[in-house]
């Protein structure tokens, strides 16, 4: 019986033991959240890069676009200050990852390679690969099968999407890959290039733009379909259940659908940055 009593006794002081710092360390995880030192600091930093519609810049210099609104309406919602860090495609993960900002806004697909390294929301949008093609140089063609040929030169931005949709649906194509969307369009523009794979609607944009110069192949169809996420890093539940119940706040009262249109369905924005 004494030996009965003895035992519940060290069970007792044992489970009082590891009471105590687990409080503390649930305690120093919520200090070290980014949630809170987000509204601590006063300050959302957003990492993103430009790709049009979703970032880009106007005539006076200052970011505009769908994620940038997004971004500053999450701030807003918040009661802290918006904080834009630019930063190239192919380096924004490994930034994030570092702490230059808290979270990236900016188009990204989430695919299960990216989510070993970042955690993701829940889809606010989707998007999907189209394609744009040069008149002079390959007139008249009309599907994906008509590019997957060596002697057709297909470019991309490098470290999308695009880039993967391009590997994956076009793998005997000459794939060239640039650090900037501008420049794989040049490519094309030029006669450098066949084709430039990049998410909708910069292509169709672009035919809107160069008319006598680009025309879309696939009928302005898109051949794959991906779920767009705000990015953040591992071990941060807080920070995660708060932007799921942003999205899940601003999808159902419409907010999200009425920017989406202004800046993916419509030209209203254009004079800005024309």
């Amino acid at each position: 019986m004494k030996a009965c009593l003895n035992l519940i006794l060290l069970l007792v002081l044992t489970l009082s033991a590891t009471n105590l710092p687990a409080a503390e360390v649930r305690q120093e995880l919520i200090q070290q959240s980014t949630l809170e030192q987000v509204i601590s600091k006063n300050r959302l930093r957003i990492g993103f890069s430009t790709f049009v519609p979703w970032a880009m810049k106007d005539k006076k210099g200052e970011f505009i676009g769908y994620e940038i609104e997004v971004a500053r309406r999450l701030a807003e919602d918040m009661g802290v200050e918006a904080q834009f860090v630019p930063t190239k495609w192919s380096g924004i993960i490994p930034a994030l990852l570092t702490g230059k900002f808290d979270v990236i806004i900016g188009g990204m697909g989430i695919t299960p390679e990216r989510n070993i390294k970042v955690n993701f929301t829940t889809p606010y949008e989707y998007s999907g690969m189209s394609m744009v093609a040069g008149l002079k140089r390959v007139p008249g063609k009309t599907s994906l099968v008509e590019f997957n040929t060596p002697q057709t030169r297909i470019v991309a931005r490098i470290g999308t999407t695009a880039a993967a949709a391009a590997q994956r649906y076009l793998p005997a194509a000459d794939i060239r890959l640039f650090d900037d969307e501008g420049q794989a369009l040049q490519e094309v523009l030029n006669g450098r290039a066949d084709a430039m794979v990049a998410s909708q609607p910069f292509p169709e944009f672009q035919t809107l733009k160069y008319q006598d110069k680009l025309y879309l192949p696939l009928a302005g169809e898109t051949f794959t379909k991906e779920p767009i996420g705000f990015a953040i890093r591992k071990e941060d539940a807080d920070f995660l259940n708060y932007l799921n119940n942003w999205i899940m706040v601003r999808s159902l009262d419409g907010w999200l659908l009425e920017r989406y249109r202004y800046w993916f369905t419509t030209q209203d924005w254009k004079a800005q940055v024309e």
